[in-house]
């Protein structure tokens, strides 16, 4: 190695560091690494794999939700619905599966498209009427709420075939279980982190959300984009709603009422802005990984559940705050 080579590769290292360190989710990233040594140090059972897998098996379900959130927050949107159509989308496959004439699978993929359908309205509505994202989205809430209570009858759903409860099971891995739908859960990150950074579509999605006329005048199609955003979101969701029916078992009408606040919870404290443009899917991973840290530390240190609420909502204050303050420093 030539002494050129070695100072060119010496100043890549600092680049490279500084690029980490100005990251949006670098933040959360130190804050889960000290969460996780502080309540490795109040408890024994929190460093443990079985615990861990527990934590992802917790946090899989919003964590999914929380991929279709960051979609839609990236677009400078956001979606209070996506826990009642994930419910909604659950219980349209569970019945269809047990008193239905659908084969499981096929129960699947149509609840997972019906919840498509609800993404898909929500963006028309947003990017033709148009209206707020916030509002569209509340209304949405409440028409998939009443949807789920009227389909179901208030009845949960019992009985649900092994295609249904698939994702649920577990695999050892080491001296680990680890269910199959953790795996769906870190693929789905994964692969909408290489979407969002690696393709045209995800660019669009950042030019969108940091300047809707400026994307439009590059030559975006901003309303066909925005409609898209939400719609894949939909479908996101409807894999979520399968993830919750596997892992519970049953179909439950009563699901998904906070989760639409859990998922915004798990994006905002990755470091995605609220206000559109900034942040990143593997960063919303690391939310989740905050709450389901926080949650499960809290419990086995035997703190109540009201305090876990408090945590969570000073939590989403502080990020919040820091963004702004960041978004301030920029200009």
């Amino acid at each position: 190695m030539t002494a050129s080579t070695s100072l060119t590769a010496v100043g890549k290292e600092p680049a490279v560091l500084r690029r980490f360190l100005t990251a949006p989710a670098a933040g959360p990233f130190a804050a889960l690494v000290l969460a996780s040594v502080f309540f490795s140090l109040a408890t024994d059972q929190f460093l443990s794999g079985g615990n861990f897998s527990l934590i992802l098996q917790q946090v899989m379900v919003v964590g999914t939700l929380a991929i279709g959130q960051t979609l839609i927050i990236l677009t400078a949107g956001i979606d209070l619905s996506c826990g009642a159509v994930m419910a909604f989308g659950g219980i349209l496959i569970a019945k269809l599966a047990v008193q239905g004439p659908l084969p499981p699978l096929l129960a699947i993929g149509l609840g997972i498209l019906v919840c498509g359908v609800f993404g898909l309205v929500n963006g028309l509505l947003v990017r033709t009427v148009p209206l707020p994202p916030f509002i569209v989205t509340l209304g949405m809430l409440n028409v998939a709420f009443a949807l789920t209570h009227i389909y179901s009858d208030e009845q949960t759903v019992t009985g649900l075939p092994e295609p249904l409860t698939a994702l649920g099971r577990t695999f050892p891995l080491g001296r680990t279980d680890v269910t199959y739908g953790s795996l769906v859960t870190i693929a789905l990150f994964l692969g909408f982190a290489y979407a969002l950074s690696s393709t045209a579509w995800g660019r669009h999605v950042y030019a969108l959300g940091n300047s809707a006329e400026s994307a439009r005048l590059s030559g975006i199609r901003v309303s066909r984009l925005t409609v898209g955003v939400y719609a894949v979101a939909g479908l996101v969701y409807g894999v979520a709603a399968l993830l919750l029916v596997s892992r519970t078992g049953v179909g439950d009408p009563q699901a998904g009422q906070t989760d639409n606040l859990d998922s915004i919870t798990a994006v905002v404290l990755g470091g995605t802005s609220l206000f559109g443009g900034r942040g990143t899917v593997l960063g919303t991973f690391v939310g989740v990984l905050i709450v389901g840290v926080f949650r499960n530390g809290l419990q086995l240190m035997g703190v109540s559940s009201v305090y876990q609420t408090l945590v969570t909502g000073v939590l989403v204050i502080l990020a919040v705050t820091v963004d702004q303050l960041s978004r301030k420093g920029t200009r």
